[in-house]
């Protein structure tokens, strides 16, 4: 039996593992998981929808999770929960859960709640969350009334099928903290009114992006002084660049400056109990196009419930008499409640006909959505769910629905998906053929599902992964599949072994492959690869791979299942050949990209400074090194490369100060080295700017030039016992000694007596040194002196003179909290923002903005993952229906779901013939081009007027009569080794080319690409 002591005495301290839990932190923050580290959870149910729920609340790491469920474990149970073997069968699922769900974190204890038989009220009082799966409406009331009296998060939840329901009851007066989770805004103003409803007016540059009840504080306000120390004032917006903030009277007349900051106001719910919603629901909308859906389920799962209690059983699949049952029941449970919506029969009886189902991507859906608002009644962070959902993927069936004796129990692992999908249907699913691409966190979720789904499992069924990847802490906190002993291997051996131990029917059906997609592996993913795949699935983290695969899926003629996450939001896409438009067809606006500038002499922003202190990283440890190896390992590089270049002053000036001037040969000559580097950034290029612009400079039209968005910097004098410019040196010394193969040093005594040794030679501003003000100004360049430059060169020792010696660049490594790359670029980012009087950032901001990290959560990976495969199995079916696909937006934070048809692929028209992107003319047998122009001209009455293949044009109407002669004749593979210069590689089987050509009217028409089969 857990007691409350043991319960409540767990993780020793409270400091957060950011090595495991990186990628969420930057999701949740600091404080919500610290809260989440005081709190106890107690999930009841261990089948496929409780363990899903208690692996992403454990991955989450809250205090304890505590698991009840002393049934004793069916076969069919294996098709949904992951964490039993058949071995288990007959033993408690608890008791068999247990140990592996602790495998997942080793911060957060697994206990088991001892006892018999259904959960009791007096059982729950030790937790702060109670999440019940797999209970009656009776049961689920009893322990919602006693939790409410104890101040207990409750949560109710349940699939059927394709059929989801949950229930949340956060209490009285729950207050959530951040009920989005986006970023604060903030922006800069031009004017403030003195006035009863002050009018303020923000830059007209970007909008200011509130809403009516946002509230704001104000810094930096000259004038109107007494809004800086103001508490929040509430905003109306008027405009875009405009809102009021009510009276600002007596505070004095506004001069200039001022920025406003959002304030993130806690928000007070109240949430009804279980009783009174099942007659006053307040229904959570999951998909728009069933609007009226809700309420047939919210009658629908009561009417389950209280068949269950009459029959102890669940409705037959797809039974008649049941189902009649359920129909009725429901409407006299409608009736009672007084409700006034119309009842979908056929709804009730599908639910009915699938109650029995037990589907992992549906679990999947719920189990991610629940741990989600577990987390959120742990923490505070994000808006609760209010408070009734109902989710269903009906589409999801086959077209051919089928028979009742086809759905009958087979006492196998997989009679939950037999129950809703048939046998027939099953044997289909097994034996797919899917190629997934990439094993991270998407990946993973992805195998999981499809070794419980049977997915590849039978006759022809194969799953091909690939990931190049090796597996790292970070990815423990989200990618399941891995456990700690698996860092360092790679992620598409270590998951498939992983999801062949959950499903041992997949043993020898899974290849992993250690590659990356690209035109480089295509002699390995070609024509034979793709044609004995029956779809892919991307499960990948960067749109350039994403686009890769989305032509070879065009090419092929394939389906392609999309799908991304980015912190709680997640999206999916579903290609379907000659119906949808590609994944490529659509592109998201680039984003915003900062003027070079304002990063290199107007910073008003902490990203501004941490592009400067990335871009200075790379000029520092990573440009040089690079340059001075390709100096001694390149014959003739100063006359081929750098004389052509345009940059060779520069490039020489770095290869002369790396390899002569500057070249350390101890750690204090690098330590040195970084004292006068903060000399020059942080002193004397801030004095230099201050020379050129003056503090008092006025604009041509008499308005201070330092005003707006340019704020005034001031020269920082260097102190070893200030901890910012310490860290400067320390990370910059031991980088610069790293690149000379140096031993690095960390004993502050060692910086010191060497930095108090120094003389630092005075700074005196430079007459005629050109500053770039605006984006068009040309960029200051260095003196390029060609004396100057051959000089340098003759100064240069050759390179045969330094045989085998060579500097080694620093390779970027954000994860890696030992090797001073973060450190540098905080250390370099926070002095340059000290020098413009920019509110600095901690290490752990500057890690997600230097590191372009994506904030990823285990809840939302497996929310967006079992979408995907609810459309898979349309895909395996063959739909043909647009309308039955659907693509998904959901965001767990609002929360918010919502699903539109897929656009269909857009039709262009040569003549009376409709095509797609889907679309091609085939030549067989290598033609030659005589044969290819005549083809078109018979076949499709299309006048050829040019042909060209990749880079290479073949042939065009004003080629030269003799060599337009000479090539009429070859074949198309001849054509296009003798115009390329290449030789095909053997594995090309097929060339693609493109042709220009008019109709018969002599205009131009747009036709899809020629595949010459070779």
């Amino acid at each position: 039996m857990a007691s409350e002591m043991e319960v409540d005495s767990v993780v020793p301290g409270d400091a957060i593992d950011e090595g495991l839990y990186s990628r969420q932190l930057y999701v949740l923050g600091h404080e919500a998981m610290k809260k989440m580290a005081a709190s106890n959870v107690l999930i009841v149910g261990m089948k496929g929808l409780g363990v899903e729920i208690a692996k992403n609340v454990a991955l989450a790491g809250v205090k304890s999770v505590t698991i009840y469920d002393p049934s004793p474990v069916e076969i069919a149970d294996l098709g949904t929960q992951f964490f039993l073997r058949k071995a288990d069968v007959g033993k408690s699922r608890a008791s068999v859960t247990a140990p592996r769900l602790s495998e997942l974190n080793s911060y957060v204890p697994i206990n088991v709640l001892e006892g018999s038989g259904d959960i009791t009220a007096d059982k729950i009082a030790p937790f702060q969350v109670v999440v019940l799966t797999n209970a009656t409406v009776a049961k689920q009331i009893e322990i919602d009334e006693f939790a409410r009296s104890k101040g207990i998060y409750f949560i109710a939840a349940d699939v059927r099928g394709l059929f989801g329901s949950v229930f949340n009851d956060f209490g009285k007066d729950f207050a959530c903290v951040d009920s989005t989770g986006e970023n604060p805004q903030s922006g800069m103003i031009v004017h403030v009114e003195e006035s009863e409803d002050a009018l303020v007016t923000c830059m007209d540059e970007v909008r200011h992006g509130l809403e009516d009840g946002d509230y704001v504080t104000f810094t930096e306000v000259k004038g109107m002084e007494g809004l800086n120390s103001a508490e929040p004032r509430k905003v109306t917006t008027k405009g875009p660049y405009t809102f009021t903030i009510g009276s600002t009277t007596g505070l004095g007349a506004y001069k200039s400056g001022g920025i406003f900051t959002q304030v993130k106001m806690p928000k007070i719910l109240q949430s009804r109990s279980l009783k009174e919603t099942l007659t006053q629901p307040e229904y959570f909308i999951t998909d728009f196009a069933k609007w009226d859906r809700p309420a047939t389920l919210h009658v629908g799962f009561q009417a389950l419930s209280k068949f269950y209690e009459t029959h102890n059983r669940l409705p037959r699949p797809r039974n008649a008499e049941d189902a009649a049952q359920i129909v009725s029941l429901a409407k006299e449970i409608h009736a009672a409640a007084k409700g006034e919506e119309d009842l979908s029969e056929s709804v009730l009886e599908s639910l009915a006909f699938q109650a029995t189902g037990d589907l992992s991507p549906m679990v999947a859906v719920i189990g991610g959505f629940v741990a989600q608002e577990v987390l959120k009644a742990c923490s505070a962070k994000f808006h609760p769910m209010q408070q009734n959902m109902y989710f269903d993927s009906l589409e999801s069936l086959p077209s051919t629905l089928p028979s009742e004796a086809d759905c009958q129990p087979l006492n196998s692992r997989y009679d939950g998906q037999i129950a809703v999908f048939g046998r027939e249907f099953h044997e289909k699913i097994a034996s797919q053929k899917q190629f997934l691409v990439g094993s991270g966190a998407i990946g993973c979720e992805m195998l999981k599902n499809w070794s419980m789904m049977g997915l590849g499992s039978k006759g022809e069924g194969i799953i091909h992964v690939t990931d190049l990847d090796t597996i790292e802490k970070s990815n423990l906190n989200r990618q399941f599949l891995f456990r700690p002993k698996d860092v360092g291997h790679f992620k598409a051996e270590a998951a498939a072994a992983a999801v062949a131990e959950m499903n041992p029917e997949l043993k020898g059906r899974i290849i992993a492959h250690q590659d990356r997609v690209g035109p480089e592996t295509e002699d390995t993913y070609g024509d034979e690869f793709f044609a004995a795949v029956d779809g892919v699935t991307n499960a990948l983290d960067n749109v350039m791979a994403r686009q890769y695969m989305d032509r070879r899926c065009v090419f092929y003629q394939k389906p392609l299942l999309e799908s991304g996450t980015l912190g709680t939001k997640a999206n999916t896409q579903v290609v379907v050949p000659f119906i949808t438009e590609s994944y490529s067809s659509s592109q998201d606006p680039p984003e915003k990209s900062i003027p070079s500038c304002t990063v290199k002499n107007f910073p008003n922003a902490i990203e501004h400074t941490i592009q400067w202190a990335r871009e200075a990283f790379d000029a520092l440890f990573v440009n040089p090194p690079t340059t001075v190896n390709l100096y001694l390992s390149q014959p003739n590089f100063v006359e081929t490369t750098l004389k052509s270049s345009g940059q060779h002053h520069d490039q020489l000036k770095q290869i002369e100060k790396y390899l002569v001037k500057d070249r350390p040969t101890s750690f204090a000559e690098c330590i040195q080295w970084a004292r006068m580097q903060y000399e020059t950034d942080y002193g004397n290029e801030i004095k230099q700017l201050l020379f050129n612009l003056p503090k008092d400079q006025v604009n041509s039209n008499g308005t201070p030039f330092w005003s707006g968005p340019k704020r005034a910097p001031d020269a920082l004098s260097f102190d070893i016992n200030d901890p910012l410019d310490f860290a400067y040196l320390v990370s910059g010394a031991n980088l610069h000694a790293f690149n000379y193969g140096l031993k690095g040093e960390r004993d502050p005594a060692i910086f010191k007596k060497v930095v108090q040794a120094m003389n630092i030679p005075e700074f005196k501003p430079r007459s005629g040194v050109k500053i770039q003000i605006s984006e068009t100004d040309p960029v200051a360049q260095g003196s390029n002196d060609d004396e100057d430059v051959d000089a340098i060169v003759k100064s240069l020792p050759s390179p045969s003179s330094l045989a085998g010696f060579r500097l080694v660049p620093v390779d970027f490594e954000k994860d890696d909290d030992t090797n001073h790359h973060i450190d540098f670029i905080t250390a370099a980012s926070n002095l340059r923002a000290r020098n413009y009087k920019i509110t600095e950032a901690d290490r752990h901001k500057t890690k997600l903005i230097a590191g372009k990290i994506i904030p990823a959560i285990a809840t939302t990976t497996a929310l967006a993952v079992g979408l995907v495969c609810l459309e898979l199995y349309k895909l395996i079916d063959k739909k043909t229906n647009l309308e039955d696909y659907k693509n998904g937006f959901v965001n767990l934070a609002l929360p918010f779901f919502g699903f539109s048809e897929p656009i269909a692929a857009a039709k262009q028209k040569y003549g009376e013939t409709e095509w797609t992107l889907w679309d091609r003319f085939e030549l067989p047998n290598n033609p030659t081009l005589k044969e290819m122009l005549d083809w078109f001209k018979d076949t499709h009455r299309l006048e050829i007027t040019m042909v060209s293949q990749g880079v290479s044009m073949l042939w065009s109407s004003f080629v030269p009569p003799k060599k337009a002669a000479e090539r009429m004749n070859m074949r198309m593979s001849e054509l296009v080794e003798n115009v390329s210069k290449k030789p095909i590689p053997p594995h090309v089987k097929n060339l693609l080319v493109e042709v220009m050509c008019n109709d018969e009217d002599d205009e131009d028409v747009e036709v899809p690409y020629c595949l010459i089969h070779i």
